[in-house]
């Protein structure tokens, strides 16, 4: 199997429900940003791993990107025009438990974490300046989100996540800092 169709060459993908859209319909802006995200969270990973003493953290960001999969079947799926068994293959987070698992991650981390007091600058170490970075990307691709949800095409749930997701980013990349022992930049 061929990793390219040449679908696409006139200027439209495919949504999972089927439907052709323009490659830069909002659909597809969503989609591409969370896939950023989900690439970017890739490479903290590794700095964490490579850090060698965050294992909780690696395998938070692990199951992020699995759930940023699962946000991405969302987005491709609009709720208004796709059938019952795509819609319920790809509903995401109907209890809120994804979400109350990152709160969980949250609290954790910060009970471990000095006071913030001062406002702090990405940096504290590869691990914690890339997971910073997913940070901005995250919150990119809650923008990209939001229309989506408020359209209705998109699980209200998915703007939760994604809202809670740049909070959980910006305590992990303190976290890591700290665990590296490198100190944050502060700005003055």
């Amino acid at each position: 199997m061929r990793i390219y169709t040449k679908t696409g060459d006139k200027g439209t993908s495919s949504l999972y429900n089927g439907e052709r859209r323009d490659k830069d319909d909002l659909v597809f802006e969503a989609l591409g940003t969370t896939d950023e995200l989900t690439s970017n969270l890739g490479l903290a990973l590794e700095f964490c791993e490579e850090q060698n003493n965050v294992p909780a953290l690696c395998e938070q960001i692990l199951w992020i990107q699995c759930m940023m999969q699962d946000i991405g079947a969302n987005i491709a799926t609009p709720r208004e025009n796709s059938n019952e068994r795509k819609l319920a293959k790809t509903v995401f987070d109907e209890e809120g438990k994804e979400v109350a698992k990152l709160e969980q991650y949250i609290d954790a981390m910060t009970a471990e974490l000095p006071r913030l007091t001062q406002f702090i600058l990405p940096s504290g170490g590869r691990a914690s300046a890339t997971l910073h970075v997913a940070r901005g990307i995250s919150r990119r691709a809650e923008r990209r989100v939001s229309p989506l949800v408020r359209e209705n095409m998109v699980d209200n749930s998915v703007g939760i996540f994604m809202n809670r997701l740049s909070d959980y980013l910006f305590t992990a990349a303190r976290y890591a800092s700290m665990k590296a022992e490198k100190p944050e930049k502060i700005y003055k």
